[in-house]
């Protein structure tokens, strides 16, 4: 197992489908339940159900960020087609400061099965391009919102003298979170992340604990190999329940405190600081949520402390 020094951490996905009320209303209520970060997903439409409401991901951040005073935000995770990254970067600091330095930014290379390229007749490129250009695009997004003037020559992407002012609210930047799962972008992570992201698709929760442990293991091993102290980077694992949507939205980990902590305890164990929760799709498993948030959470908070 490897050991990561960072504070424990818990976030939320809430994702844009409701009306606007109801949804501002979500990211209120898991502020005022002491979750550490709140997050929203980027695509153009559901890509499960592309006819339901959607909100975009920068201008729901912005509103979240103005109604809300504590809470961390976040997309879960930017994808690098649908933006240029000298204008993701513009869009990034605009929210930092309108949410007083409470912005990370998150990064990946989004769904090539989304089908709101088509609709908006924008290149759906291929898994093995996303890879290639993303790192570039992350080291333009670094440089942009570290420094007040840049200027960067790619294969991909190029910015001449480009002006970021203000200067972000947070030094030297907002931490940039990394999605990966696959090799290369694992070596991404672990060369420019502040935070690696990743999940697993898989069914049972004891295969996604073994996909997990091989995967942390790897990114250590790159970290190795770059020089860099894996303890710098924060692991943060996404807590997917593959047969939610196909159970009708019933999430397994919130059938009770227990098998949430069970599930989490294992995680920790593999030295995962920030779990992400998803926001109960069932009004019935909002109490266990409810109780996840105000008494199993805190206790894992000091059991990690202890250790």
């Amino acid at each position: 197992m490897t050991s990561n020094s960072h504070k424990l951490r818990f976030q939320v996905l809430i994702l844009p489908n409701l009306p606007w009320d109801q949804l501002l209303g979500r990211f209120m209520h898991v502020e005022e339940l002491g979750f550490d970060l709140a997050v929203t997903a980027d695509t153009f439409v559901d890509f499960l159900n592309p006819p339901s409401p959607w909100f975009e991901l920068w201008t729901v951040l912005a509103g979240v960020a103005r109604s809300t005073s504590t809470i961390r935000i976040a997309p879960c995770v930017a994808q690098i087609p649908l933006r240029n990254p000298a204008l993701f970067a513009r869009q990034a600091l605009t929210v930092d400061h309108i949410s007083n330095g409470r912005l990370e930014i998150g990064l990946g290379l989004g769904l090539q099965e989304d089908p709101g390229y088509e609709m908006m007749g924008m290149p759906n490129w291929t898994n093995k391009e996303r890879a290639a250009r993303f790192k570039e695009y992350v080291e333009i997004v670094d440089l942009l919102l570290s420094n007040e003037v840049s200027s960067y020559n790619g294969r991909f992407y190029e910015i001449k003298n480009a002006v970021m002012n203000p200067r972000s609210s947070q030094k030297p930047r907002p931490p940039i979170t990394i999605a990966a799962m696959g090799p290369l972008m694992m070596k991404y992570a672990a060369q420019y992340a502040d935070t690696w992201n990743t999940m697993s698709f898989a069914e049972e929760f004891a295969v996604q604990f073994d996909e997990t442990e091989a995967r942390v293991s790897r990114v250590a091993e790159h970290c190795a190999v770059i020089g860099r102290d894996f303890d710098t980077l924060r692991v943060s694992y996404n807590m997917f329940d593959a047969r939610s949507r196909s159970g009708g939205g019933r999430i397994a980990y919130y059938e009770s405190p227990d098998a949430f902590a069970e599930m989490a305890r294992q995680l920790i164990g593999l030295g995962i600081t920030e779990l992400g929760l998803y926001y109960p799709m069932l009004d019935e498993q909002l109490p266990v949520f409810e109780t996840i948030a105000r008494e199993t959470i805190p206790a894992l908070r000091k059991e990690a402390e202890s250790r």
